[in-house]
């Protein structure tokens, strides 16, 4: 059995190309690697095409595309003889929707909120302005409804195999409500002229079996699409009589006939940008594709979890991954639903099934503590390592090199601020609005509440959501906790002093209904549902909110150093202390020793090297600005400039520059112009300045990539492209030391380290899709196989751009994981004292357990130690010593227990270091 608590996972993305048995092939691979759990994304089945796998459309079913449950069994048979654990990537926020792929969407269309499944969906049914009957808005159509209409791109058809009908708009199939099955059935015969042939006739009989508004009902529907498909001759006759509802050009009556037919539904169709001002069900994020689920409904929980209660039952699955857990209504009830589950699947004698969340904390956060949850998926470390190996001195000329570029302040908080209204004003109106009329009609309800004007309410709450600090609070039904209440008030007294309206207590009242104080017992009586319907969905608002303004927004603004703009952090972050970084290390091996320890993830903004790549650039931070403004005048002539447009902006042309030498790579890649190219698109649209997604700026992309095409041609930019790689092969090899730091940090810290696909070789890939290209594991299996042991440290080093030397350090890393694994889940961190010149260049510390002990020497800020990134530096490079007494320490040469490690024999080959101790006084220990 694979270990309850991984000793390392291996993320895999599962697409058509790369399913369950690509995964089986390359289990003796990892095995050997050193991983103990697979970490696989989402395999229930998903949207056809899928290469995520979140758009799910059926949880209870695997996902055919991966190779379904044939697929599955050999996959999971190959991880069971491997002694290899899986964990799933399971989503319980959102399902994929619209097209006609999922059966519990197209029952809700079909039946509206009579339909079983319309509780698994959040939808606000009376929302829909103008119309006189509920539905939900379905912002499918490409132009207008009128224009798709008139054009005949909506049809009515009818399925021979089941009886029914449906509208479709090219792919997406829209079900037509059954109680308009007779009037449908009347129009077509009559246009078909057969109410006198014989089939016609049982048609028209069928029609008028089932009378009233609401026939037939779901109970008997299923008998009336039976009928009506088991007429000889039907479906002949429909196919004839469907003419009458074949819009076109120039048939009016047919057009309003068909219109009339879908203004009776249970939907209405929309042009696909009404989604960002009158949708009416939650989403995840602005995808209008990906529809909020109901969880906190019992049934709907144990509907989508009934695969994995069987998988778990079947000791096929040994962890869960919950994505997007702050989309939820009441992640508390949620994790101890989950428990329960899992504890009646695996039985009583079995361990706490391993459970990490994807969590984005804010800076300073405690991660709330959910029952049976571990910790997150290590966001928060990844940014933890990224700031420790920083070099803090190169930050405040970085600062001003922004600060001249950009001719803005280099404050991020501005930024952050601009782009949460940008994303309230377009991406999350629809849900802003909601939650704003909610909050109105709740002031309404007293006499003492009712002069709060909407209006007032809705400024008074943006000020609110524009000064929220994370992502979300976690209130039950019990209302806030003391933090959560803390945080409420902090967030209202920051709105109070940015509001320059009266203030007559309306942000009093706000403080009041987001806390549930308004309906405590002696307070006005207000509506308690509405109440709490409103600090629950505001909690599911604020996260979506920061992640569209903060990394999808505010990130492709500020650009004072790349390596910091990743997911979980903070652009504007200074470097962490040393002894910060201990503390914190101290603190996690307490609370949170289990969570996972991430440095690449789908969700990155950038491979894990290029990050580790552009941190030196706070090491040469003049050389830097030079060669920004070499580049600049050397370049100047492939702008593109049109009156007043100039594409790329200079900001905008400033971080080009740092994500070009990130992701070059250090092979010729005759794809990387369109891979940067794409990269270039999406961060101009992310940004939502010049262009957007929304209302794309047609003039200023194609200016962006004719300027990328100028500058990446070597007959045009000859000069600046013989400069870049100059630059490029010093920021890589100290960008290949500072990667080896990292993955130091991240296998021996507190944690479990996760290792996303193929970065066991260098990783420069840029933002998704880019990190989700396939992987060659056979090279990398090859390498691994090719190993000397011990490795040939001399030899990788000369070749260190092959990415062996990371894979060589990682493999030991690992093993020495599964040697101490338990000192490695629940031992002890203990910081260990440098001296020396170059102390400020080195990490220490010691994990224990009992008498067993790994001492841990990690570099970090080699540009002097380096050349400048000239040479690869030897120990001799490093002039000082770890103090290790109380550690009796295992070298080359014996037992060492002087109490002095040297840094030029830790590093004397690579700028790290891991050797077994043991506690002073103790025994060896024997290792078999």
């Amino acid at each position: 059995m694979p270990p309850a608590i991984p000793t390392a996972t291996y993320r895999l993305q599962l697409t058509a190309d790369f399913g369950f048995d690509a995964a089986a092939a390359i289990v003796p691979y990892l095995k050997r690697l050193g991983i103990s759990h697979v970490y696989a994304s989402p395999f229930m089945k998903a949207r056809k095409g899928s290469t995520h796998g979140y758009d799910i459309v059926d949880h209870t079913k695997l996902n055919p595309e991966l190779g379904g449950e044939e697929g599955f069994a050999r996959l999971s048979a190959a991880l069971k003889q491997a002694d290899i654990g899986l964990i799933l990537d399971f989503v319980p926020n959102h399902v994929g929707v619209h097209y006609a792929d999922n059966p519990w969407w197209l029952d809700v269309l079909e039946w509206g909120p009579a339909s079983p499944h319309a509780a698994s969906f959040d939808i606000d049914w009376e929302m829909l302005p103008f119309r006189a009957r509920g539905g939900v808005l379905l912002p499918i159509i490409g132009s207008s409804y009128g224009k798709a209409l008139e054009g005949g791109e909506i049809e009515l058809r009818y399925d021979h195999t089941d009886g029914s009908f449906s509208a479709w708009y090219y792919e997406h199939r829209l079900p037509i409500a059954p109680q308009r099955y007779s009037e449908i059935l009347r129009t077509v015969v009559r246009e078909a002229d057969a109410a006198e042939t014989e089939t016609g006739r049982a048609i028209l009989q069928l029609a008028a079996r089932y009378t009233g508004l609401r026939r037939p009902s779901r109970n008997e529907a299923p008998e009336f699409k039976a009928a009506l498909k088991a007429i000889p001759g039907a479906a002949e006759i429909i196919a004839r009589g469907l003419d009458a509802y074949r819009a076109g050009e120039g048939r009016t009556s047919q057009i309003q006939a068909l219109h009339n037919l879908l203004e009776r539904q249970h939907y209405k169709l929309g042009h696909w940008q009404l989604a960002s001002s009158e949708i009416n069900y939650r989403r995840f994020f602005d995808v209008n594709t990906l529809a909020g689920l109901r969880v906190e409904d019992a049934g709907t929980f144990a509907a989508i979890h009934s695969r994995v209660k069987k998988l778990l039952q079947d000791g096929q699955l040994h962890g869960l991954r919950l994505d997007h857990i702050d989309g939820l209504r009441d992640p508390a009830q949620y994790f101890q639903r989950l428990r329960r589950l899992a504890h009646d699947a695996q039985g009583p004698d079995a361990p706490p099934l391993y459970t990490v969340i994807e969590k984005i904390l804010g800076e300073g956060e405690a991660l709330h503590r959910f029952a049976g949850v571990h910790g997150t998926t290590g966001y928060e470390w990844l940014n933890v390592i990224t700031r420790v190996l920083l070099d803090g001195a190169g930050l405040k000329p970085l600062e001003e090199v922004w600060r001249q570029v950009s001719n803005t302040s280099p404050a991020f908080d501005p930024v952050l601020k601009a782009a949460k209204r940008r994303v309230l004003e377009t991406l999350l109106l629809s849900e802003f609005t909601v939650l704003a009329r909610l909050l109105a009609r709740i002031a309404s309800g007293h006499y003492s509440t009712r002069d709060f004007s909407a209006d007032n309410l809705r400024q008074a709450f943006e000020l609110y959501v524009l000064h929220f600090p994370v992502y979300r609070t976690y209130l039950t039904g019990g209302g806030p906790t003391r933090l959560d209440r803390e945080l409420i008030e902090e967030t209202i007294a920051k709105a109070r002093a940015d509001w320059f309206g009266a203030d007559d207590g309306i942000f009093d009242f706000l403080k009041d209904v987001l806390t549930m104080d308004l309906v405590k017992p002696g307070r006005a009586p207000h509506s308690k549902p509405r109440v709490r319907r409103f600090a629950h969905k505001v909690q599911q608002f604020t996260g979506p909110t920061m992640a569209k303004s903060l990394e999808d927004t505010a990130f492709y603004r500020y650009h004072r150093l790349l390596a910091l703009n990743e997911v979980g952090g903070d652009p504007a972050a200074p470097e962490l202390p040393v002894v910060a970084f201990h503390a914190l290390m101290q603190r996690r091996a307490k609370d949170w020793p289990h969570g996972m320890t991430a440095t690449m993830t789908h969700d990155a903004k950038r491979g894990e090297d290029a990050r580790t790549r552009l941190l030196a650039l706070a090491e040469m931070p003049g050389e830097w600005a030079g060669l920004v403004a070499k580049w600049k005048v050397l370049n100047a002539p492939h702008l593109v400039i049109d009156n007043e447009m100039r594409a790329p902006s200079a900001a905008f042309e400033y971080m080009l520059y740092q994500a070009l030498l990130g992701a070059w790579p250090l092979t010729p890649d005759p794809d990387f112009a369109d891979r940067f190219q794409g990269f270039a698109l999406k961060a101009a649209r992310e940004g939502k300045q010049e262009t957007n997604w929304l209302n794309p700026n047609l003039a200023y992309e194609e200016g962006v990539r004719t300027f990328i095409d100028r500058i990446l041609d070597p007959a045009l930019s000859s000069a600046f492209l013989e400069s870049v790689e100059s630059v490029h092969r010093r920021l890589s090899l100290l960008g290949a030391l500072n990667s080896l730091s990292q993955v130091t940090l991240k296998a021996t810290m507190p944690g479990v380290p996760d290792f996303y696909q193929g970065t066991e070789f260098w990783d420069f890939s840029l933002v998704d899709p880019d990190n989700r290209r396939p992987v060659d594991f056979g090279a990398r299996a090859e390498a691994l196989e090719a190993l000397q042991q011990p490795p040939d440290w001399e030899a990788l080093i000369a070749n260190w751009s092959d990415g062996r030397v990371k894979l060589a350090w990682t493999h030991h890393l690992l093993r020495l994981r599964q040697e101490h694994a338990e000192l490695f889940t629940d031992g002890d961190y203990r910081p260990l004292a440098v001296s020396g010149p170059h102390r400020d260049n080195t990490i220490a510390f010691a994990r224990t357990r009992g008498a067993e002990a790994l001492i841990v020497v990690v570099g970090k800020v080699f540009a002097t130690l380096s050349g400048e990134g000239r040479q690869w530096p030897t120990g001799n490079a490093f002039d000082g010593a770890v103090d290790s007494r109380g550690y009796v320490v295992e070298t080359a040469d014996g037992d060492n227990s002087t109490g002095e490690l040297p840094l030029r024999e830790l590093f004397s080959h690579i700028p790290v270091a891991v050797r077994r101790a043991r506690i002073a006084g103790s025994k060896r220990t024997r290792r078999g």
